[in-house]
């Protein structure tokens, strides 16, 4: 597989706090990665990096083997989408208008071309809120918001798709779609990377979990590798069980 992303060494620091601490991993295509870890552990912050939304303060951080500060913004915004938990909710946009941002990087003039049009149905269909194309963004819920951005962000037909806690808002019904579309794209070729709190989840979609705590990697595996009671318990503090399903999907219980 081709590795798209790469930290080494990559460490962030505010002031004199440290909150990324030598961090080195890979990042492949095709693969469907989730973050996981307690808060503050530097899910965000590790998030933040690969997007380009902030550089290490020591380190490097490589998209496609060469440094990310290096890469023309407008052609590295082509390539990286991210999907945060805020939104355009201030101004008067249609769900639509919010879908069509996400081919800004590829145009210089208005969305007027039919491959921006298609794009932009296609974002509509697989995220499933055709039916809310003409509504104002800001009288949806926030379920239905965090759909409109997924699909802004797959508008943009990027080679990576970044997600801050993509289920956040979902009901069940819409998280289980969500990560099987993600599953799906990864295996289409997008590298997925998305923080979430599920470990469940996690389990049963990603292929890969990078499990973080006070900003370091505690592991990264498959999911039938890292969940296991002692690391989950280290890294969480709180008492799991590790059941496994007849395909040998982990999937924990939590206790006292």
């Amino acid at each position: 597989m081709k590795c798209v992303v790469e930290l080494r060494t990559a460490g962030v620091r505010y002031g004199t706090a440290e909150v990324l601490r030598s961090v080195s991993l890979k990042f492949y295509q095709g693969e469907f990665i989730a973050i996981v870890g307690p808060n503050g552990a530097g899910k965000s912050t590790l998030l933040s990096l690969l997007a380009g939304l902030a550089a290490p303060s020591y380190g490097e951080c490589l998209f496609l083997g060469r440094p990310a500060h290096e890469w023309n913004r407008r052609e590295f915004a082509r390539r990286v989408a991210v999907v945060l938990q805020t939104g355009p909710a201030a101004f008067p946009f249609t769900v639509e208008d919010v879908v069509y941002m996400g081919r800004m990087p590829h145009s210089a003039r208005l969305y007027e071309t039919s491959k921006d049009h298609a794009a932009v149905a296609g974002a509509l269909t697989s995220t499933g809120i055709e039916g809310l194309r003409k509504r104002d963004f800001r009288t949806l819920s926030g379920g239905e918001r965090q759909r409109v951005l997924l699909a802004s962000a797959l508008a943009q037909e990027p080679e990576v798709l970044l997600l801050d806690e993509p289920s956040n808002h979902l009901d069940l019904k819409h998280q289980l779609a969500l990560n099987r579309l993600l599953r799906e794209l990864s295996g289409k070729g997008l590298l997925v990377v998305g923080v979430t709190h599920d470990l469940n989840l996690g389990a049963a979609y990603a292929h890969r979990l990078v499990v973080m705590s006070e900003g370091r990697i505690y592991g990264d595996g498959t999911p039938a590798e890292i969940l296991e009671s002692a690391l989950i318990s280290q890294v969480f503090q709180v008492h799991v069980e590790v059941h496994h399903k007849p395909t040998g999907q982990p999937w924990l219980v939590y206790g006292e």
